[in-house]
Formats: structure tokens, sequence, C-alpha cells
């Protein structure tokens, strides 16, 4: 890999840390901790969150009717999503395991919290639940493709892939017959060892 592409991975570690620091500042500016898991607020930012929760008449009242005419629609999607949870956890857990592939920790990526913010009705904290099921779903999905795609085939693609997953970068440029040829089996060994997931 050239210095220039080492150059900026090291730049982009740096901005991670840079976001992880800006988080705690965060923590700190709307007064939580989190302690063995668990969020916890000072008591006096919980008594104000529950003097600001919106009832749930209210809550309805003020909802455009469009967004209650399409929410069957939204939660209609729980059961593709769920299955494609159970398929890709059996999928990895069977072939990670013949690959050799480090397993992808589904509690790094399916976050579900946001139901204790004591602000939220519980019409909000079900929306709350689901979209963080949902979302973190896709990014384990992702992630599991992502180092799938690293053993099989890791050369980056011709054209601009926007978004892409954090292995892609490691990737061998396409049309680079040598680099892939010397550098596919030490990608394919960089999956064997357990990645940082935040």
């Amino acid at each position: 890999m050239s210095v220039r592409v080492d150059d900026i991975l090291e730049r982009i570690a740096a901005l991670e840390r840079q976001l992880e620091t800006e988080l705690n500042r965060a923590r700190t500016t709307w007064r939580y901790q989190i302690d063995k898991g668990r969020v916890r607020f000072e008591h006096d930012v919980r008594l104000a969150h529950r003097r600001l929760k919106q009832t749930i008449p209210r809550f309805l009242r003020e909802s455009r009717p469009i967004n209650l005419l399409t929410a069957p629609v939204i939660y209609s999607m729980i059961v593709p999503i769920a299955l494609l949870d159970l398929w890709v956890s059996a999928y990895q857990s069977i072939c990670f395991r013949v690959y050799g592939i480090a397993l992808v920790r589904r509690s790094a990526y399916v976050v579900v919290d946001r139901q204790h913010l004591e602000y939220l009705n519980a019409i909000e904290k079900l929306n709350c639940v689901y979209c963080g099921y949902a979302n973190g779903v896709f990014a384990y999905v992702r992630e599991i493709a992502g180092r799938t795609e690293q053993y099989w085939c890791p050369i980056r693609h011709a054209k601009r892939v926007r978004a892409p997953h954090q292995h892609y970068r490691r990737f061998v440029d396409y049309g680079d017959v040598d680099g892939y040829r010397h550098r596919w089996l030490e990608l394919r060994q960089e999956l064997h060892r357990e990645p940082e997931e935040k």
C-alpha cells in the first residue's frame, strides 16, 4: 500500500479519536454517563425530562395524517428485517467459522437504548426501538457483508462507490493484478483477528 494511502488511513483514525472526544463532551453537556452498559442521567435532568414528555393524544393530534396512515407500511418491514437478522446471523455463524473470519458482535451494531429517555412518550419510544433495531441490523449485515467481500473479492470498483464499508479502503486497486495476487492472502488473514468494534 502506498505511503499516501497509509497517511490517509492515519488521518481517518485521528478523526475517529477526535469524534470519540466530542461524544464524551456531549455526555458532559447533557449530564449523563454510561455505567456498566446503562445510561444514567443526573436526577434533576431525569425530572426535567419527565416534565417535557408529550402526551399521546397531543402527539397524535400534532402528527400529520399521512404519517399515521403510512405507519403500518413502515412497521410491516419488521418481518423481513427480523428474517434478515436471523438468516445473516446463521450465515456468519456457519461460514465465518469455516473461513476463520472473526465473528461480528451483533451487540456492537444493534443498539436499542433510546426507549429509556423519559421525555419520549410510548409511541415515540416504540418508534425509537424500531429504528434502532432496523438500522442496527442493517449496519450488522453491512459489516458481515464487508468481511465477506474482503475474504472473497478485495478489489475496489472502477467506479466511485458512495459510502463504502470500512474494509473497502484496504482493498486492492481495480486493475492491479500484482497487488491482488500479492495481497489477497494478507487481506484474508487480517479477518482472523478481532477488529475493534465501536
